[in-house]
């Protein structure tokens, strides 16, 4: 995967600050090109497949078409949606969105127009906390940057309901394979409220490449709660890194389900910058045939009184590969942690796999930290018990794996999306 400097007309032109931040990010990446398994946080996932394909920089596409009924939305059916941002092989389609009405001074647009109306927030946020330093796929992302979208809360701005971002792939209807770089950006004034979803799946099989970008920066008590749903075709590659600062007495909820892509990776980054601060990020993810999901974290705790939950639960069928990097860092002086971490795999045949690798690095001695993984397969009692009242074996499977992954599910706190995704995880179980 090379990048080249084409503009394809996505961002407004001639704003120097994001040339030069562009140019960096394409300088970085040519010197280090994309990690490979010899570097310690990429020794579980090879993306030699990815840079063999011939990819292009998707051009804007305005003119897709989009069935109606093809938008997902976690609201129930019958009711309208919320706030919606839609984006169509990383263009962003004000024709298929409904950004409004939202409360005075919250913003929600895409990034194109974000730089024409409110540049001063965008340059003051846009890079500062998705550094391209050392990391190849946000420098690959920053000297590509061509598209995303921008929230804006401010303080003691609150959102009553979801806000749904919708990425869809629809194919290139060429012979080289799409990709594109979407950044996020929120920011989030202390003692904002704001639910924010992502939807990413694809119309048609073929391959693409999207590799996602975002910068979360929370004031102080501010509660920022962001889920994540990824159903792309089993062609896609789908690359995240998430970058979050929460200020004193911030809260972030996070909730990824993996259940698409040939290959993914999510790489969430969160420090908690400001005494009290809270994080809980938890998830699920189910893979089958070859499909290889990699979830890695990074909570760092760099003030006292921190609070973190991390839960992931993993179902792995056919010759699927499952990778957990998860990592509490405890500064010094961080006293008062309160840093949890758990990851569950189960394993559905003899050939899938998981390398689970929990870490805990502390530097400060008031504390409590735990972490643990664990790896098995159905119990055969309970299978045992479910076929003894009738219920045939592909039936009892379903209905311990799905027990299973809603636990994990249970720790999402908003009833719909909870509804929404274990909606999202029986599909998943009924099309095995």
């Amino acid at each position: 995967m090379k990048p080249d400097a084409e503009d394809y007309g996505h961002l407004p032109p001639g704003l120097p600050w994001l040339e030069a931040l562009r140019t960096e990010g394409r300088r970085r990446f040519a010197g280090l090109g994309l990690p490979t398994p010899r570097e310690e946080a990429w020794r579980f996932t090879n993306l030699g497949a990815l840079d063999r394909l011939p990819w292009r920089t998707a051009p804007p596409d305005p003119v897709t078409v989009i069935p109606p009924d093809f938008l997902p939305s976690v609201v129930p059916a019958g009711e309208a949606p919320g706030p919606r941002l839609v984006f169509v092989n990383g263009t962003w389609r004000p024709d298929l969105s409904t950004p409004g009405p939202l409360p005075h001074g919250v913003v929600l647009t895409g990034l194109g127009s974000a730089l024409s109306d409110h540049p001063a927030v965008v340059e003051a946020h846009l890079g500062r906390l998705a550094a391209v330093d050392g990391h190849a796929l946000i420098a690959l992302n920053t000297g590509l940057l061509a598209s995303g979208a921008l929230l804006v809360l401010p303080a003691g701005a609150v959102l009553e309901r979801p806000v749904e971002l919708v990425m869809i792939g629809a194919g290139s209807g060429a012979d080289r394979p799409l990709a594109w770089h979407p950044r996020l950006l929120v920011v989030a004034g202390a003692g904002s409220r704001a639910t924010l979803v992502e939807h990413h799946l694809s119309l048609g099989g073929d391959p693409a490449c999207v590799n996602l970008v975002a910068e979360l920066f929370l004031g102080a008590g501010a509660r920022f709660a962001h889920y994540k749903v990824q159903r792309e075709n089993p062609a896609s590659f789908h690359l995240a890194t998430v970058t979050g600062r929460l200020e004193r007495d911030a809260g972030y909820e996070g909730f990824l389900l993996t259940t698409g892509g040939r290959l993914s990776r999510n790489e969430i980054r969160l420090v908690l910058d400001g005494p009290g601060a809270t994080a809980r990020l938890n998830g699920a993810y189910l893979v089958r045939g070859r499909q290889h999901c990699d979830t890695t974290t990074l909570i760092d705790h760099a003030h006292p009184r921190g609070t973190s939950r991390q839960m992931f639960k993993g179902v792995l069928d056919g010759e699927a590969r499952g990778v957990f990097q998860g990592q509490v860092l405890v500064r010094p002086g961080a006293q008062q942690t309160d840093g949890h971490q758990l990851h569950r795999a189960l394993l559905l045949s003899d050939h899938a796999q998981i390398d689970a690798k929990p870490e805990l690095e502390i530097h400060a001695d008031d504390v409590k930290c735990s972490h643990g993984a664990t790896v098995g397969d159905l119990d055969e009692d309970a299978l045992f018990y479910l076929r003894a009242r009738g219920i045939d074996r592909d039936r009892a499977r379903s209905l311990l794996v799905a027990a299973f992954i809603n636990e994990a599910i249970a720790e999402i706190t908003n009833p719909t999306v909870a509804a929404a995704f274990e909606s999202l995880a029986d599909g998943w179980l009924t099309t095995g």
